[in-house]
């Protein structure tokens, strides 16, 4: 469902930010360790994650002993947030299949069914908080 509507690197911007959200508060993790730990290429975590830290939601700290947190308590961090850091928000305000003039009044074939579906998503991703996820992801993640 998530990978019909967001990129590849949407969805590993939040795996990253969940894996943050569910370690250590004080501890700083390297794009590396991110990577390997997630099973996602590192060259593609690094961009998330500088994208992730240009919106505010993590932080990072230069040096040996550097790396990425979270910049914000996971309690005030929506899904939506990271979604609209990474891919924006245009997939809930445009045509699923591109059309430049579907409206209301002049519909695409899929737009009533569409709509419906944006709808229950956006309203999902923006009352839901990573908080929210934190002992699945725990959970998800000694699995891996």
């Amino acid at each position: 469902y998530m990978s019909v509507i967001f990129s590849k690197k949407c969805e590993y911007g939040l795996q990253a930010i969940l894996y943050l959200a569910s370690r250590n508060e004080k501890e700083y993790f390297s794009a590396r360790e991110i990577a390997r730990d997630l099973k996602i290429p590192k060259e593609f975590i690094s961009k998330i994650l500088q994208s992730l830290v240009n919106f505010g939601i993590v932080g990072s700290k230069k040096g040996k002993n550097g790396g990425f947190y979270l910049a914000k308590n996971p309690n005030k961090i929506r899904l939506i947030d990271v979604v609209e850091a990474i891919d924006g928000l245009d997939v809930f305000r445009t045509c699923i299949l591109g059309f430049p003039d579907c409206s209301s009044d002049v519909p695409c074939p899929v737009h009533s069914e569409w709509g419906k579906l944006r709808t229950m998503a956006f309203d999902m991703l923006s009352s839901e908080t990573i908080d929210q996820f934190t002992e699945k992801t725990l959970r998800k993640l000694n699995q891996l």
